[in-house]
């Protein structure tokens, strides 16, 4: 596949855009509504499958859905207005108000995809090396094809294979800790239990971790009572010995760049969910052990020195990925994408000050986040902490603190020390 243009305003600018998840569907989202003539790259030849995942949602990813039509509030999100910590014998131990809508990565998902044009969007494109070329980018896959264009944009995610031709020793550091992710029916949680997980977003911190959960609409995009389903994440110290051990599967094979769900080991399954029953309330250690399909999701670190080089612009967690624990992944990626159509917008003519524009403020917001994210991931007792980390994470272990400081942007969060922190940036 050729092709291309050597126009530099928005309308008729050629982009090729790596990545046909949420990262890339946003960017292919706002670049079209700009007028470019842009083509999302995805290596899987099917539609992504339901990643068992709840997103918390901000308002830049309402104001950037409404710019495109959608709204999150009449698809498929879920309100909640409290916040509560639950101590490991399953009494609340503080209460917060913070009205906030709690969606699923499928849904979200879905929602770009059906937005975005069916014959510009490219399933089984395998990415393997671009070539800079002047003022232009000449794209390869694997079956041979290329595709030549003003941009190319890696919205890859944090195993790009864009990144390592840009940036070769910028890798994902791994934190310490894995996330166990499971989701369920609402139908399948015990009456006894029901009312409080379905009604509140819920902290819980057992012994030098932390477990999060809320409700999520169903996987009909229902949100009745009856129809909804509760999203569990557990973050678990895990050795990185340990690690290489559970991303291996049953033929013992050794999956590097992260383990599917089927592949995981039924032992590792088994051993998360007697845990659960041994630290973790009641009401929580239920859906640990009867969501179907869990499994883990390996909490790193990464960053990027810029977004930007030449024609090749980065985004989303391909570029830098925080820690789950911010509740901005998707945020970010938004912000990614509407602050380069802006850009692009505002620069009719100028890629390169329009690429500059973006670079600039996406790669200092995304240092910020980053750093917000560890700051928030010392609560997790990992060994080797300093003594400034344990001081920070055992403030942040007091129940009343820990639902005021996650998934809330620093800037709005009640906390002084992160609103201080956020200004300082």
């Amino acid at each position: 596949m050729t092709g291309g243009s050597t126009g530099g305003s928005a309308k008729g600018l050629r982009v090729v855009i790596v990545g046909g998840s949420m990262g890339g569907l946003l960017a292919g989202n706002m670049l079209h509504r700009a007028g470019c003539d842009v083509t999302v790259h995805e290596r899987i030849d099917t539609e992504l499958a339901e990643r068992g995942a709840g997103i918390a949602t901000h308002s830049g990813l309402h104001a950037a859905l409404e710019s495109l039509g959608l709204s999150i509030q009449g698809a498929f999100g879920n309100g909640l207005e409290n916040r509560i910590t639950l101590g490991t014998d399953g009494s609340i131990l503080a209460r917060h108000h913070l009205p906030q809508i709690m969606a699923t990565w499928g849904h979200l998902y879905r929602l770009l995809r059906s937005n975005f044009p069916e014959d510009r969007y490219v399933a089984g494109s395998n990415f393997t090396r671009f070539e800079q070329r002047g003022e232009g980018v000449l794209a390869r896959f694997e079956d041979g094809s290329s595709v030549q264009a003003d941009l190319l944009i890696g919205a890859d995610g944090v195993r790009s294979t864009v990144r390592p031709q840009l940036w070769p020793e910028a890798v994902p550091e791994y934190a310490g800790y894995v996330a166990w992710r499971g989701i369920l029916d609402e139908d399948r949680l015990s009456p006894e239990h029901r009312d409080i997980l379905l009604s509140h977003f819920i902290v819980c911190l057992p012994p030098g971790e932390h477990v999060v959960g809320y409700p999520v609409a169903g996987a009909d995009g229902g949100m009745s009572p009856g129809r909804r389903r509760f999203n569990i994440v557990w973050y678990r110290l895990t050795t990185a010995e340990q690690l290489q051990r559970m991303q291996t599967d049953a033929s013992g094979h050794y999956h590097e760049a992260g383990i599917a769900p089927d592949l995981i080991e039924r032992s590792w399954i088994d051993e998360v969910r007697r845990a659960a029953e041994e630290r973790l309330p009641p009401c929580l250690a239920e859906p640990m052990n009867l969501a179907h399909g869990i499994f883990f999701q390996t909490i790193v670190d990464l960053e990027v020195p810029r977004m930007v080089r030449g024609r090749v612009a980065m985004l989303g967690d391909a570029a830098f990925s925080a820690r789950p624990h911010t509740g901005m992944g998707v945020v970010k990626a938004t912000g990614d994408a509407v602050r380069l159509a802006e850009a692009i917008e505002a620069n009719p003519g100028d890629l390169t000050r329009a690429l500059s524009d973006y670079d600039e403020e996406r790669t200092r917001y995304g240092r910020s986040l980053v750093r917000f994210g560890r700051q928030l991931g010392t609560h997790i007792e990992t060994p080797g902490r300093s003594a400034e980390d344990r001081a920070l994470g055992d403030y942040l272990r007091q129940p009343e603190n820990v639902i005021q400081a996650i998934s809330i942007p620093p800037p709005c969060s009640p906390l002084k020390v992160f609103r201080e922190d956020a200004h300082a940036g």
